[in-house]
């Protein structure tokens, strides 16, 4: 199954917030959509086994990253699992409306407040209501395709 679906490129993102102490909290997703314009809903999907996605539930505010091409490197420091690991280390920021990290050069950040979550098997399909958002228009997206970033002919 994760072969076939491979063939289905997607972007990348990183969903970050700040913990009831401030500290800034982040993890890498690829299973990113719009889903509503009317009311404004993006949906995501933490696998149950996520030690973040909990503390952002309790935050109950985020913000999805849309990465980069040039951030391979983001990709996979927010991917790191484990509360002991500092991955906003040496990462410039700046808050969104909500206080939740926009990480610096992104292609676009879309800043939301938890609206639903639903059962998704071993995961956990999340959707945020849109509150604020922006992008630029010259960034292009990092993308994940076959089990590796960007497109290529195999």
């Amino acid at each position: 199954m994760r072969d076939v679906l491979g063939h289905f490129a997607s972007g990348v993102v990183v969903v970050t917030a700040r913990a009831d102490d401030d500290r800034p909290l982040g993890f890498t997703c690829q299973s990113f959509a719009s889903l509503s314009l009317d009311p404004p809903l993006v949906s995501f999907a933490p696998a149950r086994t996520s030690s973040t996605w909990p503390r952002i539930r309790a935050a109950g505010s985020f913000c999805v990253n849309v990465l980069a091409e040039e951030h391979r490197d983001l990709s996979a420091a927010f991917a790191r699992p484990g509360r002991s690991v500092d991955k906003f280390s040496g990462i410039p920021w700046c808050p969104a409306p909500s206080g939740a990290p926009v990480l610096e050069g992104v292609s676009a950040w879309i800043d939301c407040t938890l609206w639903r979550e639903y059962d998704g098997g071993d995961h956990t399909i999340a959707v945020g209501h849109v509150l604020h958002l922006g992008a630029d228009p010259d960034r292009l997206p990092l993308l994940f395709y076959r089990g590796d970033y960007g497109i290529t002919h195999r």
